[in-house]
């Protein structure tokens, strides 16, 4: 039964439970109101952390208690109280030792009489409220419902106290997210992957696929593809798109330096290490190392990496401590790795660890009409930084691109247009509002296929052998790409894999 004073006491904290304050304030006011109602020298209020009790507010016990932590199992009063269904008096003879002996505030005395009561949310333990009072008999006139009243009351309190800070961490971090995105987006715009053709489509949908993941990819293509930017959205496409992104270009250390790179160093590891560094490894804890050139690095190198990718622990240059590290590992390569596997010049655990995800990239050449909408995406970066009202290209300048065979790929094509852009600039009238550019400023020369060719002197051949021939060195070259993923030769030339590898087979490149 709960009675008027009671009521009276509870009110005031039931309407903080709707007001806004500090955590401390909340508990503190509700040990105020448990010692304002029931007759005790000190209250407390614990949290359970695994094995210990951890005090979150005190009144009545010195200030130094808050920074104590009572194992359970070595306080049998706590730890009855924990098991306890309900409130709990200990008799004032108890042979039992009280933690709190000693802690009274102003004075060095034990105490005489003791209880408490767990604090559950639902049906769990969170912690214990408890009284502590000097004088023998103190609670032999409370009434144990009042203290399961303000055993509840603590409850609500905690619910309501951990919902706010719940919510505020989702706050914080959905606000550090949006920061970090903001942040990003004007430093390093989001990359950008250009294109329709069907062969890019199928890219996009293979980085949507696996990169909402933590699995290993391994992006090959050949060189000025865009390795960088796949991996780029790949990371972005991630769980880890708010943590780092680091890169590291495995071609571009000397063999002596990429050991410190990847794993860090200790000082006096070697000759000019003067302290302590950490590698790309631990740099990236939590996001994505992004491996360029990967199939340039070392066999003992490959050794040491395939442990941090199987476990996740490495060891810096010099040191005997281990340190763990939560990374996706993205890898790029221009490189036929099974077949540097086959030689001897990569291990096979390493490249299988790699490729989980095998990613490989169209070439130009096989994306039609995508030239043009790089083209043109290269065409408003340079009018911008070229201060030009208007940069385009004429009819013939746009033939002279689709012919072109693009041996470097997007790259070639990005620093053309740099080139082409100027030369336009130059020869155009002074103050000129729009600037067009021509074959003649992009310049292919003989490496754009024409009509002006020699004609060709071979026998001729039948349409079905010549459409043979073409199927042939298609599905061949794909299969060189894709280092012989048959699935992955399908996905590119948009065929049923079952159809594929009989085609394969009629045309002798597949054994029936």
């Amino acid at each position: 039964m709960i009675t008027k004073s009671l009521l009276q006491t509870l009110v005031p904290l039931v309407d903080d439970l709707a007001r806004e304050l500090p955590d401390g304030e909340r508990y503190r006011r509700l040990l105020e109101a448990v010692r304002a109602l029931l007759p005790c020298d000190a209250a407390a209020l614990l949290r359970l952390d695994g094995g210990w009790l951890l005090p979150l507010a005190v009144d009545g016990l010195s200030h130094d208690t808050l920074g104590r932590r009572f194992k359970v199992s070595e306080h049998p009063r706590l730890q009855q109280l924990l098991e306890a269904p309900g409130p709990t008096r200990f008799p004032p003879d108890s042979p039992l030792p009280d933690p709190y002996d000693g802690l009274i505030e102003g004075v060095q005395l034990e105490v005489h009489d003791c209880m408490g009561c767990p604090v559950l949310l639902g049906d769990t333990p969170w912690g214990v409220l408890t009284l502590d009072a000097l004088d023998k008999e103190r609670f032999s006139s409370v009434d144990l419902a009042d203290l399961q009243a303000f055993a509840s009351l603590a409850a609500a309190t905690v619910s309501v106290v951990q919902r706010m800070a719940g919510l505020a961490q989702q706050f914080e971090a959905e606000h550090a997210r949006a920061e970090s995105y903001r942040a990003l987006a004007e430093e390093h715009p989001a990359p950008t992957l250009i294109g329709q053709s069907p062969a890019h489509q199928r890219l996009l949908a293979d980085i949507a696929t696996v990169g909402n993941s933590d699995l290993t990819v391994l992006i090959t293509g050949e060189t000025g593809v865009g390795k960088e930017l796949v991996a780029q959205a790949l990371h972005a496409a991630s769980p880890r798109a708010s943590r780092p992104l680091i890169s590291l270009n495995c071609a571009a250390l000397p063999e002596s330096l990429v050991e410190s790179e990847l794993f860090g160093h200790v000082r006096g590891a070697f000759s000019g290490a003067v302290a302590d560094r950490r590698g790309k490894f631990e740099l990236a804890d939590g996001g994505t190392l992004f491996l360029d050139e990967v199939g340039e690095l070392s066999l003992s190198v490959q050794a040491k990496l395939l442990r941090v990718l199987q476990g996740g622990q490495l060891q810096r240059l010099g040191s005997d401590r281990e340190h763990r590290v939560d990374v996706r590992v993205i890898a790029a390569t221009n490189r036929d790795l099974a077949q540097e596997v086959r030689a001897g010049r990569y291990r096979a655990d390493f490249y299988h660890r790699l490729s989980v995800y095998p990613l490989p990239v169209p070439p130009l050449c096989e994306r039609g009409h995508d030239v043009l909408l790089l083209a043109g995406h290269f065409l408003e970066l340079n009018r911008s930084r070229l201060g030009l009202g208007s940069l385009r290209l004429d009819a013939d300048a746009q033939a002279a691109l689709l012919a072109h065979r693009w041996p470097g790929n997007v790259r070639e094509l990005e620093h053309l247009i740099a080139r082409s852009a100027l030369k336009a600039m130059q020869g155009a009238a002074p103050r000129a509002r729009i600037v067009s550019l021509t074959a003649a400023h992009l310049d292919l020369g003989a490496q754009t296929a024409t009509v002006d060719m020699p004609a060709d002197t071979t026998p001729p051949v039948d349409l079905r052998t010549s459409l043979d021939d073409h199927q042939r060195q298609r599905i061949a070259d794909s299969l060189q790409r894709h280092q012989g993923n048959w699935a992955s030769v399908a996905r590119e030339l948009g065929l049923h894999r079952a159809n594929l590898v009989r085609l394969a087979g009629r045309l002798g490149l597949r054994k029936q």
